[in-house]
């Protein structure tokens, strides 16, 4: 099998950061909250390295289209439009949540903790699914930057 390097390195810090933030509940359950801290901010790391993979390979090589048959296609569009609104909510909620835990307002921190993380569980499982789906089960169908797209070539 041939997997592409950078679609591969990118899933693996998404998976690596909702680990992070598995292992930071472990922590804060336990009272150790220094340790949750570094946890967390090392998932947050994680996952500032997938995006920024993920939008400079958008950017300069491009994403690549769904090359599986076309009867699944819809059924594709329509989880990956899933995926990229729970990325878009997570990312954003994870910002917030951040703020929250760096300000010590930790009543909000607490309310919005929970739920960014299972919003963010979801996202990286919606996230290898849809590597699994456009690399491992199917090959990849054309791939065009951006840069190409506008120019027109």
């Amino acid at each position: 099998m041939n997997l592409p390097i950078l679609p591969t390195i990118s899933t693996t810090f998404i998976v690596l950061s909702a680990i992070l933030v598995a292992i930071g509940w472990y922590f804060i359950a336990q009272k150790k909250i220094e340790t949750h801290k570094k946890f967390m901010l090392s998932a947050a790391v994680a996952a500032v390295i997938f995006f920024t993979i993920y939008a400079s390979r958008t950017v300069f090589i491009g994403n690549t289209s769904f090359g599986g048959p076309d009867n699944i296609k819809i059924f594709y569009t329509i989880f990956l439009i899933f995926h990229i609104t729970l990325a878009t909510v997570g990312a954003i909620m994870g910002i917030y949540t951040i703020y929250l835990g760096l300000k010590n307002r930790l009543d909000r921190h607490r309310k919005f903790g929970p739920v960014t993380s299972i919003i963010w569980f979801f996202t990286a499982i919606t996230g290898v699914a849809v590597y699994l789906l456009l690399y491992v089960f199917y090959h990849g169908g054309e791939t065009t930057s951006m840069i190409k797209a506008i120019l027109g070539h």
